[in-house]
């Protein structure tokens, strides 16, 4: 049978080969993004509540109404937005399937789309599988920084689409306010437009705010802005997430979304819109319960031969490794699965053409004792 792949270059994620060799050798696995800790008792009590309500049929394509209102609510309270429900709001299959219908949606044949590596691994398949060309600029190392005079010297008349991500997986950097202000200006000449990922919008640290393209007028005007319920609820297997664009947009990503997953488990959007309207403090708890987690982690492997600089935002850690070994960020992450048991996600994967790295990315969202476990094998490196 001769089958011709779209995505010939494309195997199985780091994620997943990490996950399974974690699984294989019973390894900590901090390499892929999940809590090893269960999400909040109300939220399962309403789910089941749900459930046992009778919520159990085809929810609206566009998503509930009551889930669509509290994200319209939560906006509005968080970036002084609140985006009409019916005209702005879609409910996804998690921020994936929000950025791969967008992505569908928006990018035509031919069209270029800027993206900025290390770029995490399901931006350019959605953008090949439109047709588009991936235009990858690498980020400016240590701190992961954006060149914007970069950025300018890659905007041509086939320029169709930005896609941002802050805070960034895999480098839990972020963008400030003159960073988006910086990407207005090189827009402003242009009819491209702006795809933002902000699954990780509430796990910013140190004081620092997020700045999200939803606070942003001149930005969202031509914006798709994606996040996570499955990130800000420790439920990453609940898969919901949510789309907000201007009208416009809205209605080209949902003439996607409506023949890619058509809606969403019911019962789970009825229980998150109650849990957003009970315990609505739940989000903004998130930024110092995460802030612990990592500092707990950095502290427990101070006395190693490990750098690093700690995490902006996001549940990764980068940890630096230069000292410990020359060998490439891909064969170090697997020694460290080998001889200290502890599963990482290398950053080269992340890149159309990789630079020489020497950090490997650590999850933290864990329980205290899965941090401490795995910073003892990671001193003994």
């Amino acid at each position: 049978m001769n089958i011709r792949s779209k995505l010939p270059h494309v195997g199985t994620t780091i994620f997943t080969v990490m996950t399974n060799r974690a699984r294989e050798l019973g390894a900590i696995n901090l390499a892929q993004g999940f809590p090893d800790f269960d999400s909040p008792e109300t939220l399962k009590e309403l789910l089941a509540r749900s459930v046992a309500g009778g919520h159990n049929q085809y929810a609206p394509m566009i998503g509930e109404g009551a889930l669509r209102e509290q994200i319209s609510r939560k906006m509005g309270l968080s970036y002084g937005r609140a985006p009409d429900p019916d005209a702005e709001v879609t409910i996804t299959v998690g921020a994936t399937e929000a950025i791969f219908s967008a992505v569908s949606a928006l990018v035509h044949p031919g069209d270029e789309v800027i993206l900025f590596d290390p770029s995490y691994d399901s931006y350019a398949p959605a953008v090949i599988l439109a047709g588009g060309r991936p235009v990858h600029i690498p980020m400016q190392q240590p701190h992961f920084r954006i060149d914007w005079e970069r950025v300018k010297a890659h905007v041509t008349p086939r320029l169709r689409l930005v896609i941002i991500n802050s805070p960034h997986n895999p480098t839990g950097s972020i963008l400030q306010s003159g960073d988006l202000d910086q990407l207005a200006e090189v827009l402003r000449p242009t009819e491209a437009l702006v795809l933002s990922d902000e699954v990780y919008e509430h796990m910013v640290y140190d004081g620092a705010a997020h700045a999200s393209v939803a606070a942003h007028a001149e930005l969202y005007a031509r914006a798709v802005v994606c996040f996570s319920f499955g990130k800000t609820m420790h439920a990453t297997g609940w898969r919901v997430g949510y789309a907000i664009a201007p009208p416009e947009l809205t209605r080209e990503i949902r003439r996607v979304h409506q023949f890619n997953t058509f809606s969403i488990a019911t019962p789970l959007q009825v229980a998150i819109a109650e849990f957003l309207k009970l315990e609505p403090q739940h989000s903004n708890d998130l930024a110092e319960f995460y802030r612990r987690k990592r500092d707990l982690f950095l502290r427990q492997l101070q006395g190693s031969r490990f750098r690093w600089i700690p995490a902006e935002g996001t549940y990764f850690q980068l940890l630096d490794f230069s000292e410990i070994s020359d060998a490439d960020d891909t064969d170090f992450a697997d020694r460290v699965l080998r001889e200290a048991g502890v599963a990482s996600i290398p950053v080269s994967p992340f890149y159309q053409s990789p630079p020489k790295l020497t950090v490997v990315r650590f999850c933290f969202a864990k329980k205290d004792a899965t941090l401490i476990e795995a910073a003892e094998r990671l001193r003994k490196l």
